[in-house]
């Protein structure tokens, strides 16, 4: 329990998070830097930003397949 606390208040903040968790999307990452992200990224902190990466991805796809049926079809 006292682990759980601990990792809720590490010091990275959100926007240092979702950098890397826009990264790790792309899967480009140097074993050392994400040892490091490891160490100072809040848990939380990553699960919401994976989430708002996964929305926006998916919202992208959605985009662009409507853009190239409505081409296809008009």
């Amino acid at each position: 329990m006292d682990d759980l606390k601990q990792a809720t208040h590490r010091k990275a903040s959100f926007l240092q998070t979702m950098r890397a968790v826009l990264w790790s999307f792309v899967g480009l990452r140097k074993g050392s830097e994400h040892e490091s992200d490891m160490a100072k990224l809040n848990p939380v902190h990553v699960i919401i930003a994976g989430l708002i990466a996964a929305a926006i991805f998916v919202g992208v796809l959605v985009v662009i397949v409507r853009t190239v049926v409505g081409q296809a079809t008009g």
